[in-house]
């Protein structure tokens, strides 16, 4: 009912979607139909007490949804530089990125049979096709970045690009609805561990992967830039690649990563601003903890 929502929202309308689980829970009876529902929405609206799942605004739905469209244009290029790699390997061209210019020079100057040069011409014509659409994608992309001032914000961590910084605030969207950025943040992007605990023994798992995929896949790949220039970053995913796995370590990272940025969203603050913060909260533990111990 995408078009419904969407004339609600044009009409300025308020749209409230329940938690039927959380509804359940406050009926006063085991007995369940249309009528008993019906009355128990309208006494909890009236309270103003009715559980409501947060709804993204179209405009973010707009911007997730060309994020998708591009990523999936951009996993059929990868295809198609592939399928060149593979094809040059066949006529017996040293291994070479099929993205640059020269290795492309290479194989478009090769004597081949009908069928490969074929082949060839097709791949060429398709990245070019690719290339094109993934471009304007991103110019569209780019001009709503530049319009938006926390995206602006979140581009002041080192590793984090405009399209890192679009996904992440139009998938997170108010912030400050989330209790804990350290907890409610990770499970709503599907960063958290998944718990298997029992007889007194825990156990954490692989991610949940609940939430946005799109999230997380940039996430991922901004976190290997973030990784190399921001200090406390590095030196956290140094220490836990020495005893867990790179793939760990990378979603741990994303993980401090996402709250970092989370908190840079719900105090307006830029990322220097959070690491002067986090010295200056570190220092004045420090000092508590001296006191007690001359104490």
């Amino acid at each position: 009912m995408v078009w419904f929502e969407n004339m609600l929202f044009e009409t300025g309308h308020k749209l409230f979607v329940g938690n039927p689980v959380l509804i359940r829970k406050r009926a006063t009876s085991r007995h369940k139909n249309d009528r008993r529902d019906a009355e128990l929405i309208l006494e909890l609206l009236m309270r103003d007490e009715f559980p409501a799942i947060w709804r993204r605004p179209a405009e973010s739905n707009q911007v997730i949804e060309i994020m998708g469209l591009r990523k999936s244009l951009v996993r059929q290029r990868i295809q198609c530089y592939n399928r060149l790699q593979a094809l040059a390997h066949s006529v017996g061209m040293p291994k070479s990125h099929m993205k640059t210019a020269k290795a492309q020079s290479v194989l478009k100057a090769v004597v081949m049979d009908e069928a490969d040069s074929i082949r060839r011409e097709h791949l060429f014509s398709l990245i070019e096709q690719l290339s094109g659409q993934i471009a304007r994608l991103e110019e569209w992309l780019k001009k709503k970045a530049e319009e938006n001032s926390s995206v602006q914000l979140l581009q002041t961590q080192m590793g984090v690009g405009y399209l890192t910084a679009l996904v992440t605030v139009h998938t997170l969207g108010d912030v400050g609805r989330f209790k804990r950025a350290n907890k409610a943040v990770v499970s709503f992007a599907g960063l958290d561990p998944r718990e298997m605990s029992s007889a007194g023994r825990t156990r954490f798992g692989s991610i949940t992967k609940a939430g946005s995929p799109i999230l997380r896949h940039h996430l991922g790949q901004a976190v290997m830039t973030a990784t190399r220039y921001d200090p406390r970053l590095k030196a956290f995913y140094k220490r836990l690649a020495k005893k867990k796995p790179k793939a760990v370590a990378k979603t741990a990272a994303s993980r401090k990563l996402l709250v970092k940025l989370a908190i840079m969203l719900r105090d307006s603050i830029t990322a220097e601003e959070f690491d002067q913060r986090g010295r200056t909260v570190g220092n004045a533990r420090g000092i508590a903890r001296s006191e007690m111990t001359a104490a």
